[in-house]
């Protein structure tokens, strides 16, 4: 799989795809809104099973999301870049969203060694609305996100290429987009509206 300016490139077919708000980044650093660029491998997939029936992976592979369960943000924290339940994490991600938004999700080995400040929940998901960026993961929609985990397996690689001119580049993948780009964040929308989406 490849990240390309018309869309993500999976297994034949071209995806509308949106990524952070601050665009790709070959320079991530926690909070910064951005896509880290790099060869990354699907290492995990999550799923709720109060809203979808098992997926076809492997079984170690597929974990489905528990009541309680964050990914953890906090780099200061000895769970960072961890699914856990409630540490008490500074920052952390809720995995079980009132939205439809993690119901289903790829999880990249970006920064799998927790290094402080280097970024954290970084997940292929589905996307809030079309070309409506995320803080730092990739989205698709809810049919392309179900297709595209039917024919992926644990240690495909997914490659997003460095941008040109700089260490971060605004880099919107519509195909994906269809329309203006929206005025707020992936986070959550208006201020203080709905959660937020991913990490950055």
């Amino acid at each position: 799989m490849r990240l390309t300016p018309a869309g993500l490139r999976a297994h034949g077919h071209r995806l509308p795809c949106t990524v952070g708000r601050s665009g790709v980044t070959a320079a991530k650093q926690e909070g910064d809104g951005a896509t880290p660029a790099g060869l990354h491998r699907i290492v995990q997939l999550l799923w709720r099973p109060d809203r979808l029936g098992r997926p076809s992976w492997p079984h170690r592979a597929a974990r489905p999301i528990r009541p309680g369960e964050i990914w953890c943000e906090d780099p200061g924290d000895a769970f960072y870049n961890q699914r856990v339940r409630r540490p008490g994490a500074v920052s952390e991600e809720h995995l079980r969203r009132p939205d439809p938004l993690y119901d289903l999700i790829l999880v990249l080995d970006w920064n799998a060694a927790g290094t402080p400040g280097r970024g954290s929940a970084i997940f292929v998901h589905r996307r809030r609305r079309p070309g409506a960026p995320t803080a730092g993961c990739l989205a698709l929609s809810a049919r392309d996100l179900r297709r595209l985990a039917e024919r992926t397996r644990p240690g495909d690689r997914l490659i997003v290429p460095a941008p040109t001119g700089g260490p971060s580049s605004r880099r919107e993948r519509p195909g994906a987009s269809g329309g203006q780009r929206p005025q707020t964040s992936a986070r959550g929308g208006a201020a203080g509206a709905a959660p937020r989406d991913g990490e950055g």
